[in-house]
């Protein structure tokens, strides 16, 4: 008697998908994409490469397996287990570090396939704030906590007919973010406006500088802040009192409100003077993201 005996061989189909560009903000959270066809008890690898493999996540026997996970993703990486059946493995990370820059796989299995997601992401910390600010006849602008590395430039208006003579200094924080501060020495004059702008991949800040000089004594003064039109996109501006006091902190479109803390300061020097006329501004363009500060006081 023959026997025939037949066997079935199941071959799994492994796909590789093509690399993406993931663009996350420090410190928030930020969600890497990957997506592939559930059949149930569905496998879900994650991994980070940058010198090395690192475990971020796992997934299988229809819950999370964070056993083997790396240190450095601990309590901050989640799927969203509820949309797994439909075959998102998405991977959700929070309290994004510059550190977490590099390549990332998505390995998923199923019982019809293998895929592999791999995708490039990149940590930006934008240029938030800038200060400045002068002190006898030097000229600073600071700000902090960037990524990558901010360039920072100069410049004046009118132009200057002799080369600034600048220093600046960048620092990389335990955080791996950047500090950079810059001065000028010697201005040539108080009619020149300086600007100094902070730039990375991400965005660019400027702010200004003027000195400007006002006295009101039983009249009303208005001291201008203007800039190019051309700067004039999603712009706010900030008045300050011997550079440190906030009179307001405006943006593109909004009224003038002077702050708690200049109306509580002004109340003294106003009882004193019942007949002196309030204080006016008027503020004929700013540039973007600008912060004007006057660098002399208004006394009433």
């Amino acid at each position: 008697m023959i026997v025939f005996r037949t066997f079935l061989l199941f071959f799994l189909r492994s796909v590789a998908a093509d690399g993406k560009e993931v663009s996350c903000v420090f410190p928030q959270r930020c969600v890497l994409p990957c997506s592939f066809q559930s059949h149930g008890d569905d496998v879900i690898h994650w991994f980070h490469h940058n010198g090395s493999e690192l475990r971020v996540h796992s997934y299988y026997d229809n819950q999370d397996q964070l056993g083997h996970q790396d240190q450095n993703f601990r309590g901050r990486t989640s799927l969203f287990l509820d949309q797994i059946s439909r075959g998102n493995a998405y991977l959700l990370l929070t309290g994004v570090k510059v550190q977490d820059e590099g390549t990332y796989r998505c390995y998923t299995s199923t019982i019809h396939e293998n895929r592999e997601t791999f995708m490039n992401l990149t940590v930006n910390a934008p240029v938030s704030d800038i200060r400045i600010h002068q002190d006898g006849n030097r000229i600073t602008c600071s700000s902090e906590g960037i990524y990558p590395q901010p360039e920072l430039t100069w410049s004046t208006e009118p132009p200057s007919n002799t080369a600034l003579n600048k220093s600046t200094r960048v620092h990389q924080t335990e955080d791996k973010l950047y500090d950079i501060s810059s001065s000028l020495t010697g201005p040539d004059g108080p009619d020149l406006i300086y600007s100094c702008s902070i730039r990375t991949r991400r965005n660019q800040r400027r702010a200004t500088f003027r000195e400007l000089s006002a006295s009101v004594r039983g009249g009303v003064s208005t001291i201008p802040c203007s800039a190019p039109n051309s700067s004039l996109q999603n712009f706010s501006v900030s008045w300050r009192f011997n550079h440190s006091q906030v009179i307001d902190t405006q943006a593109a479109g909004s009224a003038f409100t002077a702050s708690d803390g200049w109306r509580a300061s002004r109340r003294p020097a106003a009882s004193r003077c019942a007949a002196c006329p309030p204080i006016r501004t008027e503020f004929t363009a700013v540039s973007s993201a600008m912060k004007s500060r006057r660098s002399s006081p208004t006394s009433c």
